[in-house]
């Protein structure tokens, strides 16, 4: 039986597009009291359901999907422009494809204006009403107001009219940010990219005999499984380290590690793989809201998937991907020796070389140098920096990595940074080596 907590998420899922929602409302509606309506409202906006705006409310909105995670919707727009609505709110849930800059003659326009576009334009009352009559929303800058016919006609089209303060320059700059913004995420891999649902996997019951993790082992080869309750909540994890020594007719919840790490589907792959590095684990168990098993993912699913996006190319450059494609590499004998450009995005208000990315330095020579040695992948732990001095924008910088350490699972690099032949930076290095599967 579903969870009064299920069932709101479930009422609220099948609410029209646009619905205004309210604790009080639906506390009422479903017979649960305004504490628990609160938290199911908040995660229905954690899974795009309902997005709550200031001054508006809480609104049953289209679920977006990953792949048009670029397209903002004009409630959106609101938060990132600071805005308040004077009409049409029904139609805040919308998305909106484009955006146009109303700085041309009113007969100009309705070349550019469309359908879900969205017209940006200080208080020119005749463009406000072209604008909705071609199907388009409007955002007058300059905080100025328009004609109440306007915000009438906004109502019965349900096309949003929103005013903000700033000046169109700003507005258009915030609302390409916000876009770009979204197209990095876009490209960010979470857990739910990768992890295999529960029903492809194998899990253990809290009052299974051990017999059972036996039997599995000889199906599946493997030797770690999850635990879970009668809610399928999980509880535990069995190893065979757990087992050595232990009665096959006892319960798995006798000899299981309790607490064991769990991870969300929105948890970042990149997070989720140095966890299981760091911690040593072979398995996650994947979790929803409510703590039940959802899935699994292994070391090896997140490697593979790890090495598949660095082969991809990207449409959000963030400022890791500038700095690393600046570098480039020579050899000098045996030792490899990587140079770069103090770029601008690369200095802090100084007009220096910034220490995060001396950092980003230290972590992509190291990785490069053990993936041109063969030495698999690497997961930094600690990086001390106990050296740097300023180095100028547009100076080129040389990085020079040399390894102190190196076993089977652990290495440490000695980083040194220089700026013609004079040393501006030192730094150590200590991470994980994982091997490619």
């Amino acid at each position: 039986m579903a969870t009064k907590h299920e069932q709101i998420l479930n009422h609220i899922e099948s609410l029209i597009i646009g619905n205004k929602i309210s604790v009080r409302q639906i506390a009422k509606d479903l017979n649960v009291s305004e504490g628990t309506a609160y938290r199911a409202i908040k995660e229905a906006e954690n899974r795009g359901l309902v997005s709550t705006i200031e001054r508006v409310g809480t609104i049953r909105i289209e679920q977006k999907k990953k792949e048009n995670f670029e397209h903002l919707t004009y409630a959106e727009i609101i938060g990132i422009v600071d805005g308040q609505v004077l009409g049409g709110r029904e139609g805040l849930y919308k998305t909106l494809h484009k955006f146009v800059i109303g700085a041309m003659k009113t007969d100009a326009m309705l070349r550019y204006l469309e359908k879900d576009s969205l017209l940006i334009i200080g208080n020119r009352v005749e463009a406000h009403r072209l604008a909705l009559e071609e199907g388009a929303a409007v955002l007058i800058t300059g905080g100025f107001d328009t004609d109440e016919s306007i915000k009438r006609l906004a109502d019965e089209l349900d096309l949003p009219i929103i005013s903000t303060s700033y000046d169109t320059f700003t507005v258009a700059a915030m609302i390409n940010r916000a876009i770009y913004d979204q197209l990095i995420k876009k490209e960010i891999v979470l857990v739910g990219d990768i992890y295999t649902p529960y029903e492809k996997t194998h899990y253990l019951h809290r009052n299974d005999p051990l017999q059972k993790w036996y039997h599995l082992k000889d199906q599946t080869t493997h030797s770690r499984y999850p635990v879970v309750d009668d809610q399928m909540r999980v509880v535990g994890i069995v190893t065979s380290k757990d087992i050595i020594g232990k009665a096959n007719d006892i319960p798995v919840e006798k000899v299981m590690t309790k607490n064991p790490i769990t991870v969300l589907k929105e948890t970042s792959l990149a997070y989720a793989a140095h966890m299981m590095v760091w911690e040593g684990i072979e398995i996650v168990p994947v979790e929803d809201g409510n703590h039940r098993l959802i899935g699994l993912i292994s070391r090896q699913d997140v490697l593979k998937a790890l090495q598949h996006v660095n082969r991809q190319p990207q449409v959000g450059e963030t400022i890791d991907d500038i700095i690393t494609s600046e570098l480039s590499v020579e050899k000098d004998g045996s030792e490899l020796i990587f140079s770069s450009k103090v770029t601008p995005q690369m200095t802090n208000a100084l007009g220096t070389l910034s220490n995060g990315v001396f950092v980003s330095f230290i972590t992509e020579v190291s990785s490069r140098l053990l993936t041109n040695m063969k030495k698999g992948d690497l997961v930094a732990e600690n990086i001390s920096i106990y050296f740097i001095k300023p180095v100028q924008i547009d100076n080129v910088v040389t990085v020079h990595p040399k390894i102190l350490e190196m076993g089977r699972k652990s290495v440490k690099i000695d980083i040194e940074l220089y700026h013609e032949k004079e040393i501006v930076g030192k730094a150590i290095l200590i991470g994980q080596l994982i091997d490619r599967y």
